[in-house]
């Protein structure tokens, strides 16, 4: 729910961000259009990081 036009800036903001550094596009052969290095399963466990208030998340992993 957005109750006013500050709100609305501000989600919508916070989905641009989420869509163009963390969701997949096809056209992209499943990347971002920003882009990040594919991280090796040593360097540590995977957390989810809400993204857009919550409602989607960007899985990362955390430095050992």
């Amino acid at each position: 729910m957005i109750f006013n036009e500050r709100h609305l800036r501000r989600v919508l903001s916070s989905y641009i961000d989420y869509y163009q550094r963390t969701r997949t596009h096809l056209s992209l052969d499943k990347n971002c259009p920003d882009s990040h290095p594919i991280m090796p399963r040593k360097i540590g466990r995977v957390v989810a990081i809400p993204k857009v208030r919550g409602l989607l998340h960007r899985y990362d992993r955390l430095a050992a």
